[in-house]
């Protein structure tokens, strides 16, 4: 373990994401916030994603291969992460070359076998969770106490998390895939498992979080890790370089014509889709609601046409006309979000969309699907009342059409009480994200007490 002694400058740090992009994008931008604060910063990326981080950064790139590891049908994930583990000696030879070796590394929560690693080079490691804290707090839980899991799809099994905040329940169906995949004593999700309470073991805890959202949650954590090195370093979202410009000319034109709050934004994130059902009954409530929408639809990738997910319906936009504004594949959400006309926002609760929707002080409408969707949902609606449910989520419930089509229509022609409140939350979020939060640099300061 790194010992405590004077702090000074080029302070050298391994940040080490798990690959995918709703995981790099917090990393990236926390590396930017170090290497602002005088650290040196090497982000290890595999192949597939050193596209994503900008030649301009400061930032040193480590790109590691990961072997192909034989993926079976039932645990891909986890046949998958044996690849990612396999980086361990390429690390250690990496880090034995070097003239300033790293003092510290802050790797993903799902690279828990980090942890193992960090021992090796004998400096601290910090857990960087890239979720909010409730879902973390109640991960965590799962995977310590492991509730006893059904196989039937229909059970209505409550998991109940009576230790946690404000005891949450869900529905068996609610839980994460990840888990309900988990099998006992197979060597993979064995490995996975210890990386993830390995991570309550890490010298620091980190966040992409702020106090007055998840206050009460990072007070547990701390109580459970024993200790007060955790950290709340967010809201973490890419700097603005020339937002409005990315919007398109005929986006930008199409929103500039519409009144304030009257836009509502729907987005499912860059990997989720909704059924061919839902996707009608989606589209049958904005045609009722006459709302003007955008709505972000992905393309669908071989086999999900064949088990059930769908694409807008044929001759949607024909039937709203200049009402919709269709986008096939990536958007340019925070500046949609920015824009004034839109004040209403049908997200996943992805927690990246999450804290792009409080930054920019947009009421959410819920729709999660699948993972730590149903958390943030929960934590939005239930506990902050910034947000309205849509449909309960996941793939096996359609929204009640009776309820949907108003509330689609009156969240941006009624004043409603959870648009104050999420200002109250946006506000938060920017003094934070403006620095007026001294989290981040007591990280920073007991960083650079570290050395080999």
């Amino acid at each position: 373990m790194a010992k405590s002694g004077d702090g000074g400058a080029d302070k050298h740090i391994i940040v080490f994401s798990y690959p995918a992009p709703g995981h790099i994008s917090p990393h990236i931008n926390f590396s930017r916030l170090l290497i602002s604060r005088g650290l040196k910063v090497t982000v290890i990326l595999t192949p597939s994603y050193r596209q994503m981080l900008d030649p301009s950064d400061s930032i040193n790139l480590l790109v590691l291969p990961v072997n192909d590891s034989p993926v079976t049908a039932d645990f891909p994930f986890f046949t998958k992460m044996r690849g990612l583990r396999e980086l361990h000696n390429p690390i250690v030879d990496w880090f034995k070359v070097q003239k300033s070796p790293p003092i510290a590394i802050v790797s993903d929560a799902f690279l828990g076998w980090t942890h193992h690693l960090a021992d090796q080079l004998s400096i601290p490691r910090l857990a960087f969770y890239t979720s909010g804290v409730s879902d973390s707090l109640v991960s965590y839980l799962l995977w310590r106490d492991m509730p006893e899991k059904d196989t039937s799809p229909e059970d209505d099994l409550l998991v109940s998390f009576p230790t946690a905040p404000n005891c949450p329940k869900y529905h068996w169906w609610q839980i994460g895939h990840l888990y309900k995949d988990y099998k006992e004593g197979d060597p993979d999700c064995e490995a996975f498992r210890d990386g993830m309470l390995n991570n309550l073991l890490a010298w620091g805890i980190i966040f992409n979080s702020f106090t007055e959202l998840e206050g009460v949650y990072i007070d547990h954590v701390k109580k459970l890790a024993g200790h007060d090195r955790v950290w709340a370093v967010g809201p973490l979202l890419s700097p603005d370089h020339g937002l409005r410009l990315r919007l398109g000319e005929d986006l930008s034109a199409w929103l500039d014509d519409k009144p304030e709050n009257s836009v509502v934004y729907i987005c499912f994130g860059s990997h989720f889709m909704l059924t061919k059902e839902q996707m009608e009954d989606l589209a049958g409530a904005l045609c009722w609601s006459e709302v003007h929408f955008i709505w972000v639809v992905n393309d669908r990738i071989k086999g999900q046409e064949e088990i059930g997910y769908g694409e807008i319906p044929v001759g949607l936009e024909d039937t709203v006309g200049s009402k919709g504004f269709v986008i096939r594949g990536w958007a340019p959400q925070v500046a949609i979000l920015r824009h004034r006309a839109v004040g209403t926002f049908l997200t996943h609760c992805g927690w990246n969309s999450v804290m792009e929707g409080l930054m920019e002080g947009v009421v959410m409408l819920t729709w999660p699907i699948d993972g730590d969707q149903f958390t943030n949902a929960k934590l939005l609606v239930d506990q902050l009342g910034v947000a309205v449910q849509a449909c309960e989520g996941g793939i096996r419930c359609r929204p009640d059409l009776t309820k949907l089509v108003p509330l689609l229509f009156e969240s941006v022609t009624k004043n409603q009480p959870e648009r104050a409140r999420v200002r109250e939350m946006q506000a938060a979020a920017k003094r934070v994200a403006k620095g007026s939060s001294g989290s981040l640099d007591q990280l920073v300061n007991q960083i650079k007490e570290f050395n080999i």
